[in-house]
């Protein structure tokens, strides 16, 4: 008996050593990555475009079509990928063909390393890629181990669908140092099962059900040709705030009414942007207008729906972009819209971060001094010359003064406080 237990203590010790070292030759003190990548506006408008260009309800089934993708259009992709994992950051090298892909990750305190960098590499063959190697941090990983685990983790992330779509539809791959080159054919059935990839079913009946109280709203505002923002914001919220209670999640219903508002604010609707979804309710088409502006709305509807789909670091972004750009050929940089673009990016943050309190103020009715700061004396119209004269330009320590009191003036707003 004593001689079983010694056994079995050995074998336990054995196992634990073998862990802790495997452990420590996984897990690494620095990250390989050290940052996530930026991604600014012109990221996010290239990504954008080969959406459109690729769009399964613009190309006929069984096409033969092909994608060109840089390696900056893959780190793009691979980073939003990464966004729900706080921290991650992920790199991409593309070789002849050969692609290697980099992923640098935060772990719970322990004894061991505080991040996990995996590193791997796949090379080209005659239809899809196949992996070559794997690292984890300084372990080596059998290649028919990794695409095991690699199978198992987009099960555990509910990419089955995806990853069958991908398998199904694309017939080739090209790796160059310059590029990744896709040749694929949608099928008849690709606009609906992209849509199911994109969305899952709860949240397409989800945009669909604020889709048809936006057609219903606007409806009744009839034969009106403008309506102020928050005429349909309240209502938008007060359905929000009812699928809450009958079990929905707040978070998601928010997210649903703000992008359903951001599409119709910039003459838009669902059936434009996400295939599958023609025949769902289009709402007439209505000017919206806040304290008197109908850019308003879009400038806050817009750093919204990005707040609650990306973060407010990136709705702030491509406000500033945009008037940067006014400034040198349009109608000039104006204070007035940063802060309906600050406004709508602490709205689009509420959203998420107290969603049932966001709803329970709106739903009742606002007003556009709940949404708007005092803008009147903010200036506007100002081309690049007069930009710099007087603020110094973007991070100056004037054009700094003067966001900050732009961010204190809707930190005052009845609605955030």
């Amino acid at each position: 008996m004593s001689k079983t237990l010694r056994r079995a203590t050995a074998a336990l010790l054995l196992t634990g050593t073998a862990a802790a070292l495997g452990l420590a030759a996984a897990l690494q003190h620095e990250a390989t990555v050290p940052r996530p990548a930026d991604i600014g506006p012109q990221d996010l408008a290239r990504a954008a475009a080969l959406l459109r260009a690729h769009d399964p309800r613009r190309v006929p089934p069984g096409r033969l079509s092909t994608m060109a993708l840089s390696g900056r259009d893959l780190e793009v992709l691979f980073n939003h990928g990464l966004h729900r994992w706080p921290g991650a950051a992920g790199r991409v090298d593309l070789q002849r063909a050969a692609i290697g892909v980099t992923l640098s990750a935060p772990v719970p305190p322990n004894p061991f390393g505080r991040w996990l960098n995996v590193t791997a590499r796949w090379v080209q063959t005659e239809r899809l890629p196949r992996l070559d190697s794997l690292h984890v941090g300084r372990l080596r990983v059998p290649v028919r181990l990794g695409q095991w685990v690699g199978l198992k983790l987009i099960e555990r992330a509910d990419l089955r669908k995806e990853w069958q779509l991908t398998a199904e539809v694309v017939l080739r791959v090209r790796l160059t140092p310059q590029r990744l080159l896709l040749a694929y054919a949608w099928r008849d059935d690709s606009a609906q099962r992209v849509l199911e990839t994109l969305l899952p079913a709860d949240e397409q009946q989800r945009l669909r059900a604020h889709a048809e109280h936006m057609s219903t709203l606007v409806a009744a505002l009839a034969p009106a040709r403008e309506a102020p923002l928050a005429q349909l914001l309240g209502p938008m919220f007060e359905l929000a705030q009812q699928r809450s209670a009958a079990g929905g999640d707040a978070a998601a219903e928010n997210r649903a009414a703000i992008v359903v508002l951001a599409l119709f604010a910039n003459g838009r609707d669902l059936g434009s942007v996400l295939p599958g979804t023609q025949g769902w309710p289009r709402a007439q088409r209505l000017r919206l207008l806040l304290a008197g502006r109908d850019d308003f709305p879009r400038h806050f509807l817009v750093s919204a729906v990005l707040v609650v789909g990306t973060s407010d670091a990136l709705a702030q972004s491509i406000g500033l972009k945009k008037e940067l750009a006014d400034a040198r050929s349009g109608s000039g940089f104006s204070f007035n819209d940063m802060a309906a673009n600050l406004a709508g990016a602490r709205f689009g943050a509420m959203a998420l971060q107290a969603p049932a309190e966001l709803q329970a103020r709106v739903a009742p009715g606002v007003g556009d001094d709940d949404l708007m700061p005092a803008w009147v004396d903010l200036p506007q119209f100002m081309p690049e010359a007069e930009f710099v004269r007087r603020y110094g330009g973007v991070g100056a320590p004037r054009y700094q003064a003067m966001m900050a009191e732009i961010e204190r003036r809707v930190g005052a707003l009845r609605l955030f406080r």
